[in-house]
């Protein structure tokens, strides 16, 4: 019979957030996998545990999978931890838990901690709905498409961010949701724990200027009903214009004006950018 696979939450910051059957578990598994062992050893030590670590991590975790996988097909158990919170929530333990599962091993959870749930329910915002995005997405171009994505869900939005790119992703998000409200929770159950709450525009302020450091959890606030009701307005609106735009642009064409020049002309009497135009305008001349 093959062993079982327990994926353990660890704590987030405060060591003496455990439970009774995490230490249980550490204790008796045949071995632990371990994003940074040196981390998780201190867990171990602080608790009084002494079990065989392995390294798997993002960069390692093909090599470290497969070597693991092995190893419960063989009968041991093994228990898979992160440096902190739940494994296999935006973390490459979610490979290893795949692969198991397919082959017929058990996978068992040992809840706790979560920066996740922590950060929702300190937020005081709405939080019966909400999507979870993992690390906010890099690059202004692709802010900006999430943002266009959520800001008329009425879901709240729950997302990590990198101490380094707080400021930044807060100046994206006023450009949207300049009045939005928002919790951003820092360094949650440590000593330097932070939670501000506010809007967008408050938080680029407050977050200006100032040294940011640990690990922060973002929640932002969905759309209310009047709110939504006015962007899907004018999104309404802005359709209208665009297919507007494109019947002018096919009319030129029909007329006998190069695509390229009709584009250009229209784009410059609307405002619409030009590319965008173009784009719509050589799909629809395809398909006629």
């Amino acid at each position: 019979m093959s062993g079982k696979l327990f994926v353990c939450a660890t704590p987030i910051g405060n060591l003496q957030d455990v439970t009774l059957r995490l230490l249980s578990v550490l204790g008796s598994v045949h071995v632990i996998a371990a994003e940074d062992t040196r981390h998780t050893r201190k867990l171990l030590s602080h608790h009084g545990i002494s079990r065989p670590l392995v390294s798997y991590h993002e960069h390692n975790k093909r090599q470290a999978g497969d070597a693991l996988i092995q190893r419960l097909l063989a009968g041991e158990d093994v228990a898979l931890v992160t440096d902190a919170g739940v494994p296999a929530v935006s973390d490459p333990g979610n490979d290893l838990v795949a692969e198991a599962a397919s082959l017929g091993i058990a996978v068992v959870p040992v809840p706790g901690p979560s920066a996740l749930t922590a950060a929702l329910s300190v937020s005081g915002l709405a939080t019966d709905e909400f999507t979870f995005v993992g690390f906010l997405p890099r690059g202004k171009k692709r802010m900006v498409a999430l943002l266009e994505e959520f800001r008329a869900q009425k879901r709240a939005l729950v997302a990590y961010e990198s101490p380094k790119r707080l400021r930044s992703s807060l100046e994206v998000m006023a450009g949207f949701l300049v009045d939005r409200r928002i919790c951003v929770t820092r360094e949650l159950t440590k000593v330097h724990e932070e939670v501000f709450r506010g809007t967008v525009s408050e938080a680029r302020e407050f977050f200006s200027g100032r040294e940011v450091l640990g690990e922060i959890t973002l929640v932002l606030e969905g759309a209310r009903a009047d709110r939504r009701a006015e962007t899907v307005a004018a999104d309404v609106a802005k359709m209208s214009e665009q297919q507007a735009a494109l019947d002018d642009v096919m009319r030129r064409v029909k007329g006998g004006a190069p695509l390229n020049e009709a584009v250009r002309e229209v784009a410059r009497e609307t405002g619409l950018k030009r590319n965008d135009l173009y784009r719509v305008a050589l799909e629809r001349k395809r398909d006629q």
